[in-house]
């Protein structure tokens, strides 16, 4: 109890951030400044207040990496509004980005016209450069152009190394490995990919995207154990609601959890809300005609779909297109072995 009442003393002192008593501190100034006396999730969560009410452009801008990063979503909408609105032309081209990444995010704009604007823009600032590869990388991978990317991710390590804010370049690196991780784990190379996740487990205040890493490297061990899946996805879950993520809670509650669950065949106790993982889980219990009737009722626009049907229906040629979508459409080659294995098994009926 007396623990609890030195908190609170705490956080009436600091809570309200005081744009003018802080206003020659960067981000990560602040955030040393208070680290020594509050846990993480609270350095956080002071850290989004002072990148919103502080007077600095450079904090303003910065700003809207932290909060990106951090998955606090309507207050980064809030300060691309503030650097629109600023006097400083570099803090309206920062807003001009990162406005980009959410619509991008969003999926209003299609892939090929957000490409068009950014292949248009030219500059001479480190920071920048760095934001365009980004924007880059993830259209290419959206457009499934993957050939593309190579060459990108080379160059975009070298643009994070020309900028001289230590703060900012570990945000950016935090994404270039959280995207070295998605690059790797789909072309199954798992050694590398988990090298790459557990160096963004290692940095600090990228809560969101420590949660999403834990969620997918989960998902890396489907083909190991049972119980590695499982660790990640506790952890994911467990920063999720620290943080009150809620489209990631329901998406490790209502999808990955019963994924998993069911390709493991440890079903009991488990339900979704999810229609396909309905399906899944009725099909490890053996109910293929549940399975059927659930997935007959529903678009088949994804390769696990095609996949979960011809398990149902034990269709060989149902499951060949489920591989190549996943191949060809998404150069998926992790998971593109969930219907290989489902090929080799000699018991299935029809052939393609």
């Amino acid at each position: 109890m007396k623990e609890s009442g030195v908190l609170c003393k705490k956080t009436e002192r600091t809570e309200v951030v005081d744009p003018m008593l802080h206003k020659h501190l960067t981000i990560e100034d602040y955030m040393n400044m208070i680290s020594r006396d509050y846990p993480e999730e609270k350095v956080v969560f002071l850290t989004k207040q002072f990148c919103l009410t502080s007077e600095s452009d450079y904090v303003k801008r910065t700003g809207l990496e932290f909060l990106y990063m951090n998955g606090y979503y309507q207050e980064l909408d809030d300060l691309i509004l503030i650097n629109k609105q600023s006097l400083n032309s570099i803090n309206r081209k920062w807003a001009y980005l990162y406005d980009l990444l959410v619509l991008r995010k969003k999926g209003t704009i299609p892939e090929h016209a957000l490409l068009e604007e950014i292949n248009q823009i030219k500059t001479n600032l480190a920071e920048l450069n760095c934001i365009v590869g980004f924007m880059k990388i993830y259209l290419y991978y959206d457009l499934n152009e993957f050939e593309k990317l190579g060459d990108y991710l080379d160059q975009q390590s070298e643009l994070i190394n020309e900028i001289e804010d230590s703060f900012l370049s570990s945000l950016f690196f935090v994404r270039l490995n959280e995207i070295l991780f998605t690059y790797y784990w789909k072309r199954n190379e798992l050694i590398l990919a988990r090298k790459y996740a557990f160096q963004v487990l290692t940095e600090s205040y990228c809560q969101e995207r420590k949660a999403n890493i834990h969620m997918h490297l989960g998902l890396s061990y489907l083909y190991d154990n049972y119980v590695q899946c499982v660790y990640h996805l506790d952890e994911a879950k467990r920063i999720a609601i620290l943080y009150n993520k809620a489209v990631l809670i329901r998406a490790i509650e209502q999808q990955n959890f019963p994924f998993v669950s069911a390709h493991f065949g440890i079903i009991k106790g488990i339900t979704t809300m999810d229609p396909s993982e309905q399906a899944h889980l009725a099909i490890a219990k053996g109910d293929y005609e549940k399975a059927r009737k659930i997935l007959k009722g529903i678009s088949l626009d994804s390769p696990f779909r095609k996949y979960y049907l011809g398990m149902a229906e034990q269709d060989k040629g149902l499951l060949l297109r489920s591989y190549n979508d996943f191949i060809v459409k998404r150069s998926d080659y992790f998971f593109s072995r969930l219907p290989l294995l489902a090929l080799n098994n000699n018991s299935l009926r029809h052939e393609p």
